[in-house]
Order: C-alpha cells, then structure tokens, then sequence
C-alpha cells in the first residue's frame, strides 16, 4: 500500500493527565513542572496538563490549576485540559486553557460508569458548555473526545453509526473539534482505517485527533492506519503509562518516544528530538519508582548510526541507561 500520509505529525503528550491518573504515585507539582519543561525543551507543543477534577476523586491532578498556569509561561505551548463536566469547564476558562476536552464514551455502559451520564447527556453538556464558553468571550477550543471508539470491555461491540452519530452530534452541540480514541485496545488497523476514513468524511478536518492504546500490542500499527488516511495529531504518553481507572484492562497508552521514533523514522517530522525525550524518561522513571513502564526504544535505545538532528549526540547506551533506573 502507497504511503499516503502527511510529511508532518503532532504528538500531543498525555501523560501528565492520562498517565499520570491511573497509577497510585503522586507525582509533585514540581516534577510535574520540570516534566512539563523539559518536554518543551525536547520541543512536544501539545501537552495535556491535567484535569479539572475534585482532587478528592483524583488527587494525582489536584494541582492542576498549578501546572496550567506554570505552561503558560511557555512561549508557543498550546496546553490542555480534560474536562468532565461543566464545573470543569469553569476552571478551565478561569485558568485560560487553550484547549478543554470533554470525554464522551460511545459505550453506554462505559459512559455511565466513567462520567454517570449517557452519551447524549455528555452531549447536552457540551451545548452548556459552549454557551459558557462563548459567554465569557474565551478563545478556548473544546475537543469532544469520542472514547470507547472501537469496543468496550463492559458492553462489547459499539457500532460504528452510533460513534459518528455522537461525533455529529458533539459538533451540533458546539464543540469546535472531536477525537476517537480506542480506549480499552480493541482496535486493530483494518477497523482504524475503516472508521477514520467515515470519521474525515463527515466532518473533515474537524477531526482532531486519534488517542490509541497499546492493550494488546497494535497500538502503532493503529497510529500508522491512522496517519495513512489522513490523521496528523496523535495522543501519546511517555513511558506508555495510563488507562482509563473504570475500563477493565484498559492499560497502557501508546508511548510517546516509541510513537515519535516510529513518525520520524518514516520521515514525518514531529520536531521533538528523541534523545532529549529518553533523557526526560529516565527522570520520570525515577519519580515513578515501583510502577510498571513500558516501550520498546526505552530498552534497545537509538540506532548507533542515530538519524535526525535530535539523535546525533545520542546512542544506544541512553536508552539502556535509562531501562536500568526504571528496572534497577
């Protein structure tokens, strides 16, 4: 099959959100912010920060007041937030996120037990939301993140009407952009391909981003059918960390320098240099002492021979080096 995709490629990074909510470490505000600069430095533009949740439900993210305001200082950092419902939505405004994103599950039973609302009351939620939004005079973007795209471990199949019905209706309600993301790793190449190319021709462009899970092993082959049909955004998480706390087995979020290896090796620019991000991973690891990582480039490190401007200073022993901090 002839390489179809663009030259160029965004990796939004989630794991200060994503990642981070799912493990029982409590990272401080103030790793946070070195991570947070130190992806930066490694030239990652998009970062989910956190979310606006009670920090009695998820106190991994209670400071995320503190870590948004910290990114923009950031010249050119086009931060994020997750956003349950419409309190969120508040602090998000109040804190001047660039962009909210407000997960709705095409799974009803998902839907229930993640955000206890069905999928066309998230909807009505974005409606509220976006007159809020347009009523405070904000320039923050809302993105409907349509999860559970290709399955669910608590209902099973989800048909592939009801996700674009609730991709439409997500847009109709006011939202200025939609995701899919296959949270629980149902997904496989043929059915990304095949739901992507619906998803672009009905909205176009509108079509944001696409958040894989590496559950069961496909999640790059995903980002690949993904991007051949069109798809330049992708979510992505150092270290491979995160999942959904209230979608059984759903572990593991593609890993970020695993993701920008594979783009850039294929000669879709990211702009992020490799060698920089291994070296924020060793960090990481050691602020995530006992929890479980994962990727590949971690262990094997960069080619001897490297490629790109990122990788000339760099070797095979930075990535050994830092699989022995995470394993040792």
């Amino acid at each position: 099959m002839p390489m179809l995709g663009a030259a160029t490629a965004v990796v939004r990074e989630v794991g200060l959100r994503d990642g981070l909510q799912s493990i029982a470490t409590v990272v401080s505000t103030a790793h946070k912010i070195d991570w947070l600069d130190a992806a930066y430095a490694a030239g990652q533009r998009e970062i989910e920060v956190g979310s606006f949740v009670p920090a009695r439900l998820l106190p991994q993210l209670g400071d995320t007041a503190e870590v948004l305001a910290h990114a923009k200082t950031l010249p050119g950092l086009f931060a994020s937030v997750l956003v349950p419902n419409y309190k969120g939505a508040e602090r998000a405004l109040e804190c001047g996120a660039d962009l909210m994103v407000v997960p709705l599950s095409a799974s009803h039973a998902h839907s229930l037990a993640n955000l206890r609302k069905t999928p066309d009351e998230v909807v009505a939620e974005v409606a509220r939301i976006r007159a809020l939004r347009d009523a405070s005079g904000s320039r923050t973007l809302i993105e409907g993140g349509v999860g559970t795209a290709f399955g669910c471990t608590l209902q099973g199949e989800v048909a592939e009407s009801e996700v674009l019905r609730l991709m439409q209706a997500l847009l109709d309600a006011g939202a200025d952009r939609v995701s899919l993301a296959d949270t629980v790793g149902y997904a496989d190449p043929a059915s990304v391909a095949r739901l992507f190319e619906k998803a672009r021709a009905l909205v176009g462009e509108r079509l944001w981003c696409a958040h894989f899970h590496d559950t069961r092993g496909l999640g790059l082959a995903n980002a690949y059918a993904a991007w051949q049909v069109g798809i330049t955004r992708f979510d992505a998480c150092l270290a491979g960390i995160g999942g959904c706390p209230h979608a059984p087995g759903a572990s593991g979020n593609v890993t970020t320098e695993d993701l920008v290896f594979m783009l850039e090796r294929m000669g879709v620019a990211t702009g992020i240099d490799l060698a920089a991000l291994l070296v924020l991973r060793q960090r990481v690891a050691g602020w995530l002492a006992g929890e479980t990582l994962h990727g590949t480039l971690w262990q094997a490190g960069l080619p001897g021979g490297g490629f790109g401007a990122g990788a000339a200073s760099s070797s095979a022993d930075t990535g050994r080096a830092a699989h022995a901090v995470a394993t040792g």
